[in-house]
């Protein structure tokens, strides 16, 4: 409860802040029209990026007799989940152990591991991976991200129209301090913060993800096995592949995102593992 009253808070934070940096920057009419050209392009986004992302991993459809097991344990998850369709099954052809979900509502989903999962882990954890998938799914995630992204995109546009346009655009071209501020925080603090609120939201999402895995599952230890298991072989095989395959771009749908330093945690779409972990086991 206390991760969805988080998220609906930092949602309106957001929607406030589109606002007023609207207002900053040519008042609210200004703000509007990037915010409506915004949600133009995430509509399109949210219909078609799960095609999209799977066509770019290379996944395939998993076969029903090679993956028989994998299509029974989705199936009984996605009926104690009481979701209506069972989602489509994909592997996507990359070595390193992850997961993630997509499509634009639990009728429409689609649930993706990669093969370097499936060869890392026993069966229950792939299970724990999958049931926290099917938490994405059965809390609209998907459709909270692209809200959020919506208002992200926005403020982005308007910030990159302040600073190429000089401040030309601030409402009244006033050139005193009191503008030329508000035209620095624009171009500034705006992005940076619509980046954190952004992450702030995806990090709380990733919680209830894990939560209800752990609901599904009747315990929190099989995604704690898992989360450790995919940390070690990810890390090893980024190591020695000198990169990852995973996009940054895409990287937030991902179950595991791989460590960061401190300053980049900031931005950090998923809770470090540490912080996963004892929540699981609160």
């Amino acid at each position: 409860m206390l991760n969805i009253i988080k998220s609906g808070f930092l949602i309106a934070l957001m929607s406030v802040f589109l606002v007023f940096v609207g207002y900053v920057i040519g008042g609210v009419d200004g703000a509007l029209v990037f915010f409506v050209f915004s949600l133009v392009f995430n509509f399109f986004s949210y219909f078609f990026s799960d095609k999209i992302v799977l066509a770019s991993y290379r996944a395939r459809p998993a076969d029903l007799n090679q993956y028989a097991w994998l299509h029974e344990a989705l199936a009984k998850l996605a009926s104690s989940a009481e979701l209506p369709v069972i989602p489509k099954l994909y592997i996507v052809p990359i070595a390193e152990p992850n997961a993630f979900a997509t499509g634009r509502n639990p009728k429409h989903a689609v649930v993706a591991v990669t093969q370097g999962l499936l060869d890392a882990l026993p069966h229950d954890e792939v299970a724990a991976v999958i049931a926290h998938e099917l938490g994405h799914v059965k809390h609209y995630d998907i459709l909270i991200q692209t809200i959020v992204a919506a208002m992200a995109s926005a403020i982005m546009w308007i910030a990159t129209i302040a600073r190429w346009g000089g401040g030309f655009f601030m409402r009244g071209n006033n050139r005193d301090n009191g503008s030329v501020l508000g035209w620095l925080f624009v171009v500034i603090l705006a992005p940076v913060t619509a980046m954190l609120v952004q992450a702030a939201i995806s990090r709380s999402r990733e919680y209830m993800a894990d939560d209800y895995s752990r609901k599904l599952m009747g315990s929190g230890e099989y995604l704690v096995n898992a989360l450790s298991r995919i940390s070690g072989t990810e890390e090893r095989i980024v190591e020695e592949q000198r990169g990852s395959a995973v996009s940054p771009s895409t990287a937030h749908m991902f179950i595991y995102s791989p460590k960061t330093n401190f300053l980049l945690k900031l931005f950090s779409t998923h809770p470090s593992l540490q912080k996963r972990i004892n929540n699981l086991r609160k």
